[in-house]
């Protein structure tokens, strides 16, 4: 394996995987089982938040945590300026940014568009395990954030198609 990141295409090869969970955890928590994001992290996993928040320890505390989410909910997250940096054939760290759009007591259909309300970034490490990276840390630092809104009954567009 060392050889491997020691030549471009290895290095690059690491830093898409990264660069892949990242985009997946949000996949995960808009589009599929939001439990199921738990399964990015290591057995070990941490999700944190920098100001002291949330500290969540342990794939099946994430687990609970992330299935613990509304039923109700719609989100949509948005990752940019994903950096991925390799240390090691074994560790990799990256910062990216993200914006979150989050609504309660969606029901059907499109929403009203409104502002994120989360903006800020993430700063992850990475580990490789069994042959696959992921992620054994995640902080997340708000620059931005509000509450998230609450729907109310027929707060929804009316007839809008897709352009």
């Amino acid at each position: 394996m060392e050889t491997e990141l020691t030549d471009g295409v290895g290095r690059m090869l690491a830093e898409r995987a990264c660069e892949r969970l990242i985009v997946e955890f949000g996949r995960r928590l808009d589009l599929g089982e939001p439990g199921e994001a738990a399964e990015l992290f290591t057995e070990d996993g941490v999700w944190e938040w920098a100001a002291g928040e949330r500290r969540i320890e342990g794939r099946a505390a994430l687990r609970a945590y992330f299935d613990g989410r509304p039923a109700d909910r719609l989100s949509r997250r948005v990752a940019s300026n994903i950096l991925v940096t390799v240390a090691s054939p074994a560790l990799a760290r990256a910062t990216s940014y993200f914006q979150t759009y989050r609504v309660d007591g969606h029901t059907a259909g499109p929403v009203p568009a409104r502002p994120p309300v989360q903006v800020g970034h993430y700063e992850d490490t990475f580990r490789r395990a069994d042959g696959r990276w992921l992620l054994a840390r995640r902080n997340l630092f708000l620059a931005f954030a509000g509450p998230t809104d609450r729907l109310a009954a027929g707060d929804r567009l009316a007839g809008s198609g897709g352009a």
